[in-house]
């Protein structure tokens, strides 16, 4: 296990690629992070949840346990919240969508350029590290703790990924106003925006879980504006004289 002495960052790699895991880590190092290594899933999922990381990046075939298994265990089983990048050759939306739902953060579509890497592997060390006041969000019939990142709706507990709590904690603090796009991904991702698809599916996956299961939805899409999260029975109700 690799010891912080800087404040850039502690890196677990999963990759099986002895070329791309030497030049990751190499690039890495020579910016200042510290980088642990895994060659297959199993041992990295052993390190991903004995040790804290800033960020992992992790391939998506692996030997032993692939990508999509290993995050899937290390936020359900691991109850980590480590933010996690993954590496994968496919580029399709499907594909994304697979990867967002198993509980990665953002992706990166190989080759990929070191270089926007490391602005990825900012962003999500910035977002995870910013200091949020502790509250209680709520919205309709569903509650938000931010200290305790616990989700409910209508008295069900829901478990959604890291980049999904963020979502819901810029869209129920505005609520009910509408938030642009541009705004809630620059603040996940500040400067180093992911491609199209990145906001949408994460959407698309948060809606199969606050919404899908229940009879009316919160999360709406305001064309050519924006979402906005809001009871709208609530807010179109006539009021009682």
């Amino acid at each position: 296990m690799t010891q912080r002495e800087d404040q850039s960052g502690l890196i677990l790699l999963v990759e099986d690629n002895r070329q791309i895991a030497e030049m990751v880590g190499e690039f890495l190092e020579s910016r200042g992070y510290s980088v642990d290594y895994a060659a297959d899933g199993v041992s990295g999922l052993h390190l991903a949840v004995t040790n804290s990381y800033d960020v992992i990046v992790l391939d998506l075939m692996l030997p032993g346990m692939d990508g999509l298994d290993l995050c899937r265990k290390l936020r359900r089983d691991g109850k980590k919240s480590t933010p996690v990048l993954m590496l994968t050759a496919r580029d399709t939306l499907e594909d994304k969508l697979v990867g967002l739902e198993a509980g990665a953060d953002d992706y990166l579509v190989k080759p990929f350029e070191v270089r926007e890497l490391e602005a990825r592997l900012r962003a999500l060390i910035r977002r995870d590290r910013r200091q949020v006041s502790a509250e209680v969000l709520t919205v309709g019939d569903m509650t938000l703790d931010t200290a305790t990142l616990r989700l409910t709706r209508a008295g069900q507990e829901l478990t959604v990924s890291p980049i999904g709590l963020k979502l819901l904690a810029i869209l129920m603090r505005e609520s009910p106003r509408v938030v642009s796009r541009r705004d809630i991904e620059r603040e996940i991702w500040g400067d180093a925006l992911p491609d199209s698809d990145t906001l949408r599916s994460h959407l698309y996956n948060l809606r199969r879980v606050i919404d899908k299961p229940f009879d009316r939805p919160l999360l709406h899409t305001i064309h050519s504006a924006g979402y906005r999260l809001a009871d709208l029975s609530a807010e179109t109700a006539a009021p009682v004289t």
